[in-house]
């Protein structure tokens, strides 16, 4: 069974000018999410699950924004230095950590207890996506909740291939149906917005809108971004924009979408 950490080089919201570029888009409308849910909760605090969390990127700061967060990561490395990290952010009685996957989710974590469930960079690794956001819908409160999905996009692949000059795999890629490049890609399964859309409706759960993450992010050198003046804030607003577009959520690295019951998106 792959391992459901969160893959090297998520971002953390706070880790550093080129993380924080690639995350922005989630981040702010993961805050938003919570806002509308403390909204219709009636609660200041909500219930939260983190679902292959691993060290806490996105755990952490949803608790130093006052929410309860349970992390479930199959690493208990992972799940060691979120304990760390929590404990240094001063939110450490706010976050849990257990070891565990999507098979075993509600077992370890329960079901039908949380506001809001995490599932960034776990379906395309894990051997069935399909059982795996069923189980993570499983743990949203039936009076309502929300769930967050961050995803590999099939189309950042393909331009990312072409654009190191293999051009076999960048084809593959753009044909194959989990969006594969080869056998010796790392990535069991990459995801086309019809897709996403598709696996989100056979779990029970309605799409809201789709948001390209990580559109030219990653295209862009590091050094650029931290060495010209107002790069960063310049290439913050044009991978915000770009974000709601479907012309470049065709050709994002991720793909992000928020899932629930229509009231709670």
């Amino acid at each position: 069974m792959p391992s459901q950490s969160r893959a090297r080089g998520a971002a953390d919201p706070r880790s550093g000018p080129h993380a924080a570029l690639r995350a922005g888009v989630v981040w702010d409308l993961l805050r938003d999410a919570l806002e509308r849910r403390v909204a219709a909760a009636g609660r200041e605090a909500l219930d939260v699950l983190d679902t292959g969390g691993g060290s806490g990127s996105f755990a952490v700061p949803v608790a130093g924004l006052g929410h309860r967060v349970t992390v479930v990561d199959p690493s208990p490395d992972a799940l060691f230095a979120l304990e760390r990290r929590a404990a240094e952010e001063g939110v450490a009685e706010r976050v849990s950590g257990v070891q565990g996957d999507t098979h075993d989710l509600h077992e370890v974590a329960g079901r039908e207890r949380y506001d809001l469930v995490l599932c960034h960079g776990v379906l395309e690794h894990v051997d069935d996506p399909a059982a795996a956001l069923r189980a993570v819908a499983g743990a949203l409160r039936p009076a309502g909740g929300t769930v967050s999905l961050l995803v590999a996009g099939s189309g950042g692949a393909v331009l990312s291939r072409a654009l190191a000059g293999r051009f076999s795999e960048a084809r593959q890629a753009l044909t194959d149906p989990a969006g594969r490049w080869g056998e010796g890609d790392p990535v069991p399964h990459r995801f086309t917005v019809a897709r996403l859309a598709e696996l989100v409706a056979r779990a029970g759960l309605v799409p809201g809108e789709v948001r390209g993450v990580r559109i030219f992010t990653d295209l862009v050198p590091g050094s650029l971004v931290d060495t010209e003046p107002d790069a960063l804030q310049a290439l913050t607003r044009l991978e915000a924009e770009a974000a709601a577009l479907p012309a470049f959520q065709a050709v994002a690295g991720q793909l992000h979408l928020l899932a629930g019951l229509p009231e709670e998106l």
